[in-house]
């Protein structure tokens, strides 16, 4: 399958009615029930609040691929990325029925509805349930431990979305894509099954190299056995860690979607083609470790108290009125050798002054900063 041929089915089969950051059970709920006559939708359980969480499968083949997305109610682009691939899969017209004939898919879209709803991370009880896997504490945890122990999978899509912060090794390259073969041990050992998912992952940054070369990167392994991928690795259950990162101007993560689910398809079809037993499991090892070099904003040779500053900005993600608004918050004033703005101007040893005409500091939030009697957005253009 070559890049050309997924990029045109995901033009063909992007759901639309999915945009933007905001993603919940009432974006999902209309697109579930009109698949329902070609695949299994079924509610398997309720979040802290009530609200259903849903299940779908689809498939019949021996190789079982659990995934579930939005643990982390404000992490969504992996949510569209799945409806695009639900849809390019019932597509007969795809001619990729060899994927459902070799594997079953069990997909969880949204495990946290109540933090997709309030758009935040943890769950209703201010769980984060990512580090739940061994307490066990929250309905949503519960029911993906029941999913997983049920469908005994072999292979398991831990699907997430990262901050703007991250960027692919000590560079000027952000990390639009992140993976991780999760550890299963505190030495981290490289396992059989670590293997497995690491060469699995190595098909994937192959093809992602040619879209965005540099800007893949790894998390590190540091084993956390409350976290669900080490949970299910440490039982022998090949788990990658996806993560949907920030490519440039790209804030409602649209294009990112689209390499989500060029990483879904080529992934998938390697599995259905491929008895994997993690011989090439090497490429791995040559994908960068992520870092956090990068700001929203830096205002490079800003004047602060008579010194030559940088001022690095981060956007923070307001809900309002069930929309995603970026709003621009002062994070650091000093020098930032060594960091990176995906939107940087200089401000020439000038002060920068803040929408009442005071010297910016810490903290200050607003889509505008003032330089030479001139509003200068701090949004990106």
């Amino acid at each position: 399958m070559t890049l050309q041929q997924i990029q045109k089915l995901f033009l063909e089969h992007k759901e639309t009615r999915l945009y933007h950051r905001y993603i919940t059970n009432n974006h999902i709920a209309p697109l579930l029930e009109k698949l329902s006559n070609k695949l299994i939708v079924e509610t398997i359980g309720q979040s802290v609040l009530g609200a259903p969480i849903y299940g779908v499968k689809l498939g019949n083949g021996d190789k079982r691929v659990l995934m579930w997305s939005q643990m982390h109610g404000n992490e969504s682009t992996t949510t569209k990325a799945i409806f695009d691939l639900l849809n390019t899969l019932l597509d007969d017209k795809s001619n990729l029925n060899h994927i459902l004939e070799a594997c079953t898919l069990y997909i969880i879209p949204i495990l946290n509805p109540d933090g997709a709803k309030s758009y935040t991370r943890i769950n209703a009880n201010n769980i984060d349930l990512n580090r739940d896997a061994q307490n066990l504490s929250q309905p949503e945890s519960k029911v993906l431990r029941n999913i997983y122990n049920n469908f005994k999978p072999h292979f398991c899509y831990n699907l997430h979305g990262q901050r703007t912060i991250f960027s692919a090794g000590k560079t000027n390259k952000p990390a639009t894509i992140s993976f991780l073969a999760p550890a299963q041990d505190e030495a981290c050992t490289i396992t059989r099954n670590r293997k497995v998912a690491m060469e699995v992952i190595g098909v994937m940054n192959e093809a992602l190299q040619e879209i965005i070369p540099n800007q893949v990167g790894v998390y590190d392994d540091a084993f956390n056995l409350n976290c669900v991928g080490d949970t299910f690795q440490s039982e022998n259950i090949p788990t990658i860690l996806f993560e949907a990162g920030h490519f440039k101007d790209d804030y409602e993560r649209e294009f990112t979607r689209e390499l989500i689910y060029l990483s879904y398809l080529k992934s998938l079809n390697y599995i259905a083609e491929t008895n994997i037993i993690g011989d090439n499991y090497e490429a791995y090892s040559l994908i960068p470790e992520n870092e956090k070099c990068f700001y929203d904003v830096v205002i490079r040779n800003a004047k602060i108290n008579e010194a030559t500053m940088d001022i690095g900005i981060l956007y923070q993600e307001r809900l309002i009125k069930n929309y995603i608004e970026f709003i621009p918050k002062v994070e650091k004033i000093e020098k930032l050798d060594g960091f990176y703005g995906h939107y940087e101007f200089d401000a020439k040893g000038e002060e920068v002054l803040d929408e009442s005409g005071h010297p910016i500091q810490i903290n200050y939030e607003n889509v505008f900063v003032i330089l030479n009697n001139e509003k200068i957005s701090l949004l990106s253009k």
